[in-house]
């Protein structure tokens, strides 16, 4: 069995802890700021590492010659990544300003930086030894939305790599370059909200379920799985899963900046060591549950069984649909 591959976004966050937002003209204090890693190579890959540390992981992607990118490139070091793929920029390290409500939801401010010039030729498909390459995060990579993810896509297939791609929540005049990809896309792993993007579809729960058969007709290859706070839900061309996610005191939440990628991470590595769809999803939503315990998007990821030990205990939401 061969590594994982996480491409795309690197930047830093700037995690700035708020009790609430503020109206328009008005002052809020920031009580706390805490800097980390962030967007999608760096998230997910440690999380790929902390839940599975046994497996290889490679981060590809771009940072600038500054401050930023020599921590990124260390924290990632630190966690055992594989950093070989990393280039450098002339431009400067992708950042990014989070506004965090305590136990409650964020607003982001990015500047696309670096990693807006991350694309094709900054893979070396013969360097690495990876049987899986994740691709993220779509509507924030120039050349990649402008055509190098479909070409980073199809040869990763030419080559028999398996392939799954994620996105921000991100207002945009066109999806359709996405969609393209989806033809080479083995699993598309992403919320409600970016499905609702996608299929033009109100992101509620009532809508998963054509969600998620819309999304299979587009081309996804094995599975669609969308995440949002109270549920999951999986769909292959043989069945479909809903999976309730697990009480959860709010005062236990620290934040929620990590939940997406580590649900992510989860359901990769299930996907990697061929567990079947129920075990996927059920790790994928135990690991979303672990990182809510931090502020910062890694920090509350463990090992898998410390996840499943952490979680084994608690029950799940009961939900109607």
């Amino acid at each position: 069995m061969k590594g994982i591959a996480v491409a795309g976004t690197i930047l830093v966050d700037n995690l700035n802890e708020i009790e609430r937002y503020p109206n328009e003209s008005e002052l809020v204090t920031v009580k706390k700021i805490t800097k980390a890693v962030g967007g999608c190579v760096p998230n997910v890959a440690i999380d790929l590492k902390r839940i599975s540390p046994e497996n290889e992981v490679y981060a590809y992607g771009k940072v600038g010659d500054d401050d930023n990118g020599a921590y990124v490139k260390g924290v990632l070091k630190s966690e055992k990544v594989d950093i070989s793929g990393i280039s450098l920029s002339s431009d400067m390290t992708s950042k990014t300003e989070v506004m965090s409500v305590v136990g409650g939801q964020r607003t982001f401010f990015t500047y696309p930086g670096a990693s807006k010039d991350f694309g094709f030729d900054d893979i070396d498909f013969d360097k690495g030894d990876f049987s899986m390459l994740h691709l993220g995060y779509f509507l924030l990579l120039k050349k990649v939305d402008g055509g190098d993810g479909l070409k980073i896509l199809k040869e990763a297939k030419r080559r028999g790599i398996k392939t799954s791609i994620d996105m921000v929540s991100r207002v945009s005049t066109d999806y359709g370059f996405i969609l393209k990809c989806l033809e080479y896309t083995d699993n598309l792993i992403i919320n409600e909200i970016e499905a609702g993007f996608l299929t033009g579809m109100e992101p509620k729960k009532e809508n998963l379920a054509e969600m998620t058969k819309k999304l299979l007709g587009f081309g996804v290859k094995e599975r669609v799985i969308i995440h949002m706070p109270k549920l999951a839900v999986l769909r292959t061309s043989e069945s479909y899963i809903v999976l309730p996610s697990y009480k959860f005191p709010k005062e236990k939440v620290v934040g929620t900046t990590g939940a997406g990628d580590a649900f992510c991470a989860g359901a990769l590595i299930g996907i990697y060591k061929n567990y079947n769809d129920d075990e996927i999803l059920s790790l994928a939503s135990s690991a979303a549950l672990v990182s809510l315990r931090s502020a910062d998007a890694t920090g509350g990821v463990v090992s898998e069984e410390e996840i499943k030990k952490y979680c084994e205990n608690l029950e799940r939401l009961k939900l109607c649909l």
